[in-house]
């Protein structure tokens, strides 16, 4: 049994199947490279102003040090529940403590959202309202804050 056109075969399969996959790992790099970054979801309304967009610009610069700030400090209240809940004996009103401050933060992260949402709303017109509850509706339903609650997006 000649087994020399099995692993050519096996190889060509091999290096095509690769070729693919490098084209479609370039392609999805430039995709994402080329796509501008959301900060908000007044990002996914296409037809807003100039003067909206400056406008919500401003009104960025004061929430998002504010979320990122309540952030901060839910991880590091994280860092230390976790630390707490495997320490021999476990100290049950520590960690009732530090769970209680990470209820209030994730109330205040929650908060601030609401009110930056309300603020960005009073922006717009009746047909990108329409379209930002749209937006809110599908970005709210995972059970999250939408964008505001997702570490790791480009900023």
């Amino acid at each position: 049994m000649n087994v020399m056109p099995f692993m050519l075969g096996f190889l060509t399969a091999l290096l095509g199947t690769g070729l693919v996959l490098a084209v479609l790992l370039f392609h999805m790099r430039k995709v994402r490279r080329e796509r501008p970054p959301i900060k908000g979801y007044l990002d996914l309304i296409p037809d807003l102003s100039r003067e909206q967009r400056e406008t919500v610009q401003g009104i960025r610069e004061s929430f998002l040090p504010r979320v990122q700030a309540i952030r901060e400090n839910l991880r590091l209240d994280r860092a230390e529940l976790a630390r707490l809940l495997f320490e021999e004996p476990p100290d049950r009103s520590r960690i009732s403590e530090v769970a209680g401050r990470i209820l209030r933060h994730q109330a205040r992260l929650e908060n601030e959202v609401i009110e930056h949402i309300l603020e960005e709303r009073e922006l717009l017109t009746p047909s990108q309202r329409r379209k930002f509850h749209e937006i809110i509706v599908e970005q709210f339903s995972s059970g999250g804050l939408g964008v505001h609650d997702v570490k790791g997006r480009r900023q």
